[in-house]
């Protein structure tokens, strides 16, 4: 079986709450390595909203596809 598989396989295993909790998790990471390389927090805000489009393309399109 393929990492891909295996995965998505675990994944069927969590429940909402999990899911909240990795969510939470990638955040605090994101917090942290912003406040040890602090030039990501210099960039303009509308790279921020690029970059939030952009990876919020795929996700939203496979949700609100019938």
């Amino acid at each position: 079986m393929g990492l891909f598989l295996w995965t998505n396989d675990r994944i069927k295993n969590l429940t909402w709450v999990d899911m909240a909790f990795t969510k939470l998790a990638v955040m605090a990471f994101i917090l942290t390595a912003a406040k040890l390389w602090p030039a990501i927090l210099g960039l303009e805000w509308y790279w921020y909203g690029i970059a939030w489009i952009l990876l919020a393309i795929r996700p939203l399109y496979k949700f609100f596809k019938k």
